[in-house]
């Protein structure tokens, strides 16, 4: 059975909290007025366990491992975290609709002919030119309402494509495959990026190249007054140990370039 979020984990552990303070001095007497067993203790023993950050009624988005952890609070939203993948996550529950997702990405302002966000871009194209054969096919996905990076490709004789899901939901780009693809600043939207993930291994051809950029999770710490957690649209933090994790477990190249660059090779 499901539970909400808010429930199971920030009103129980509040309960569970309350219930020491208010109980604590009684607690040995408890026991001659309510038995062991009975659902009022079994309940408050459900509230404390909740104490030591353990959720176990959600998944992970990325690798479905059912070993979540409570990993960070704050006044817009919690923050989970895969024990096994490592991926930082926030409450589904606490995610935007489709609607007022779309509205925040239509004020974006991606100018082609930006120099300041070409240079920005460059630090994925440069590295990815370094290693993908002349006149390669690629596809941009998640390229937003002002396509950029697939413009800078091109002038090196690449041949792309794109795909969003708002601006360029043309699907029939989703049923090639190509010699690389590049996700900037997308994978940190995905809702189900175990289906993502899965779809851009598929588009991918035998030792092609996948390019990312994303902001990595450090620590709590840092994540703590970490400006990238407070974009709204923002869902699913990776680390550099997430990438391990899908590496190893995909057989694939893995390289980090920067602080924000990632580039995976497929193997096989």
């Amino acid at each position: 059975m499901q539970h909400s979020f808010g429930h199971s984990v920030a009103v129980r552990k509040a309960t569970a909290w309350l219930s020491l303070f208010l109980f604590w001095p009684f607690f040995y007497e408890i026991g001659d007025y309510l038995p062991v067993g009975s659902p009022i203790w079994v309940d408050f023993l459900v509230c404390f366990a909740s104490l030591f950050e353990e959720v176990r009624m959600h998944t992970c988005p990325l690798c479905q491992h059912d070993q979540i952890l409570h990993y960070f609070t704050d006044k817009r939203r919690e923050y989970l975290q895969c024990a096994r993948c490592e991926l930082v996550f926030v409450n589904p529950e606490q995610r935007l609709d489709a609607k007022t997702e779309k509205s925040h990405y239509d004020l974006h302002e991606n100018n082609p002919l930006d120099l300041g966000y070409r240079r920005f871009l460059s630090r994925i194209t440069d590295p990815l030119l370094e290693r993908i054969a002349p006149q390669s096919n690629g596809l941009d996905f998640g390229c937003g309402p002002g396509p950029t990076l697939s413009l800078m490709l091109e002038e090196h004789g690449h041949v792309m494509s794109l795909y969003d899901l708002y601006y360029h939901p043309d699907r029939s780009v989703l049923r090639r495959e190509y010699d690389f693809m590049t996700a900037t600043e997308v994978i940190e939207h995905l809702y189900e990026p175990n289906v993502v993930w899965q779809q851009w291994l598929n588009l991918v051809k035998p030792r092609g190249w996948i390019g990312l950029m994303t902001k990595m999770v450090i620590d709590r710490e840092a994540f703590a007054n970490w400006h990238y957690k407070n974009d709204p649209t923002h869902v699913i933090f990776f680390s550099q140990a997430t990438f391990q994790y899908l590496a190893e477990r995909d057989k694939l190249e893995l390289e980090f370039i920067g602080k924000d660059v990632i580039l995976l090779r497929k193997t096989q």
